[in-house]
Order: C-alpha cells, then sequence, then structure tokens
C-alpha cells in the first residue's frame, strides 16, 4: 500500500469518528438555546435565593456578619399552599456570596423567611401547610404570679418576605433576592447619680412591658398577651463626667448602674403602649416610666425625611437610655438622654 493510500485511509476513519461527535455537540446547543453552561451538565434552570440584611442604619448588608441561619418557605400565592422549604445554618451561611439553592417547579411565588438563631429556639415557628400558620412567637415563663415573662437575652431574630418571585422556565441560573428585616432589638438603661451617691445595682429592677410577642407571616404584631422583659444583666459601677466647676472643667467619678434587655419588634403603631420602667426596690417606688417608641422617634434626629416612623424602628436595633438621678435616686424628669440625644421634657405625662 502506498504511502499516499495510507494517508487518505486514516483520514477518513479520523472524519468519521468525529462526525457523531460533532452532530451531539451541536444538538446540545439547539436543545439549550445555543448557550453550554459550564458545571450544569444539562439545560434545565437553576434557582437561587440570596438574603440581604441592609435594612440598619448603615445602609449596607451586614448579612454575612450577623445572621448564621436561614429557613425559606415557597408559597404558592393563589392557594397559599407551602410547597418546598429548607434550613441552613452555620457557617456556610456566613460564608461571602452565600445563596440558597431552591428546587422548585418554575411558577411565581411567594417567598417567606425567618432567619437567625432566634428562630426555633427563643421564639416558636410552627410546622405549617399553608402560609398563614408560619407565625413566630416568643417563649416566655410565668412568674409567680402567672405574668408572661422573659428575663434572658433574646437571640437574634430576622424575617423576609418577597412577594410574585418568578421562577422562570429558562435555562441558566436565576437568583432572587429576600431582604430581611431584624426583630429583636438591645435595650441598654444607665442610672448616673451626679450627687456622687453610689448606685447599688440590687436596690433597682428594670423591666420593658408590651404585648409584641407574636408575629404573623407578614411580620406584623399579633394579639397577645403583656409580655414582661426583665434586665438580663444588671451591674454597678463609676464613671468619669466632665463637670463644670467655676469656670474650669474637671472630671468628676459619679456612680452608675447599667442594665441590659431585649426585646421583640417594635412597630410605630404602638406608641404608648411599650413602657420602659425603673424601680427602685428597696423603696417599693418607681423611679421612672417612660413610653420607649414614642421617646426612640423623638431622637430619630438627622434620619428624619429620610426614612419613615417604622422604617426608622426597624434599622435601630440598639437604644442607649440615661437617666439622671438626684440625691435621693430620683429622676427629676427634666430630662433623659436616649442613643446621645438629650431630650428636654415639656410635657410630664410622656
Amino acid at each position: 500500500m502506498s504511502l499516499t493510500t495510507l494517508k487518505n485511509l486514516t483520514f477518513s476513519k479520523i472524519r468519521a469518528c468525529a462526525l457523531p461527535a460533532a452532530i451531539a455537540a451541536a444538538g446540545m446547543l439547539a436543545g439549550c438555546g445555543g448557550f453550554i453552561y459550564d458545571g450544569e451538565g444539562d439545560c434545565d434552570p437553576r434557582y437561587k435565593v440570596r438574603f440581604v440584611f441592609d435594612k440598619n442604619l448603615s445602609f449596607a448588608d451586614a448579612f454575612s456578619h450577623e445572621v448564621n441561619a436561614v429557613t425559606l418557605y415557597i408559597v404558592e400565592p393563589e392557594s397559599g399552599r407551602i410547597i418546598w422549604s429548607k434550613s441552613e445554618s452555620g457557617e456556610s451561611v456566613k460564608a461571602e456570596g452565600y445563596m440558597m439553592d431552591v428546587d422548585v417547579e418554575p411558577g411565581t411565588y411567594r417567598l417567606i423567611a425567618w432567619c437567625g438563631e432566634g428562630a426555633g429556639t427563643h421564639f416558636d415557628i410552627p410546622q405549617a401547610d399553608i402560609h398563614t400558620g408560619l407565625t413566630c412567637t416568643l417563649a416566655r415563663t410565668r412568674g409567680e404570679n402567672g405574668e408572661a415573662r422573659v428575663d434572658h437575652d433574646l437571640k437574634r431574630l430576622y424575617h423576609g418576605r418577597l412577594e410574585g418571585a418568578a421562577f422562570v422556565d429558562d435555562e441558566g441560573t436565576h437568583v432572587h433576592t429576600v431582604h430581611l428585616v431584624k426583630n429583636t432589638n438591645d435595650v441598654n438603661v444607665v442610672l448616673q447619680n451626679l450627687s456622687g451617691k453610689p448606685l447599688d445595682s440590687d436596690k433597682f429592677s428594670f423591666t420593658i412591658t408590651d404585648a409584641n410577642g407574636t408575629m404573623d407571616w407578614d411580620n406584623s404584631i399579633m394579639p397577645d398577651e403583656t409580655i414582661t422583659y426583665h434586665a438580663h444583666d444588671v451591674r454597678s459601677g463609676t464613671a468619669g463626667v466632665v463637670m463644670p466647676d467655676e469656670g474650669s472643667r474637671a472630671i468628676t467619678a459619679v456612680s452608675a448602674c447599667v442594665a441590659s434587655l431585649t426585646t421583640a419588634r417594635l412597630m410605630e403603631n404602638r406608641r404608648g403602649s411599650m413602657m420602659l420602667n425603673v424601680y427602685n426596690t428597696e423603696k417599693g417606688t418607681t423611679v421612672a416610666s417612660v413610653p420607649l417608641i414614642d421617646y426612640a422617634l423623638m431622637v430619630k434626629g438627622r434620619y428624619e425625611g429620610v426614612v419613615s416612623d417604622q422604617d426608622y424602628l426597624d434599622r435601630q436595633d440598639k437604644y442607649d437610655v440615661v437617666f439622671f438621678l438626684d440625691e435621693n435616686n430620683e429622676w427629676p424628669r427634666t430630662h433623659i438622654y436616649i442613643n446621645s440625644w438629650k431630650i428636654v421634657l415639656q410635657n410630664t405625662d410622656l
């Protein structure tokens, strides 16, 4: 056999082997709309859900820094039936760029999420078939007089909802974003006695009362009994304060008492119902009783006109309240500091 004949036979075999592969590749391209998606292996759509926590006063996404557990529910909006749910937690959730893989048929759905360590621990979320069953109820104990009470630091709780999420039947990866609202708030109460008289933390008690312990599937507050939130940490100490002294400015050590409490969601439409109370247990008297939500909105300050009252309450999750006491450990009711803003009281009924 000549060298020319051998070359022609070899080329024919190569062309015969390559032709089926080329036809198969062309079929794949046609079946996927002319695109190949690395790592997907087929033409089915891929769905992912991203969670964002930018409902804060930094206006920046803090999800990876704050949230370590998520549960997502996917609901048929017409029937309200929950067709799919999934929970994930731990380091994978806190990883930068985390997204949840979702396995549902193409369609338009409502997405509901309860997130954070608090979901399932300090807050109970029942198993449900219909979205209206996805309520979130604060666990509470009973005091000697039967009061509903919470006396520990609440773990963080977040809620998210997305309406009309279209899961299209197109090849590729499709991402939907659920924005979260934080439902737990830290309140630090400081008592300062400028007379120099020492304050004994054992002689004071601190509570917040409100009927805000049950949230509906849409994060609105449902009817509930009044819950008394007790301080989970109370301590005494001294602090240096700059005081005027005959034209000079001197550092004076003052006695202080600090209490830390956590509470469930603050709602603008519950003005006047959430009360912050400080009691002198030695005398059996009330040192202060103020409507926390009303006072919190009075120090909205530079965010006035930028966000609504409810948006501010959702974004602000920490409140520092300072009462200055006289030599009798009484609050003169002339002013109060909240988040470093001074409120001069005109109406002592508040």
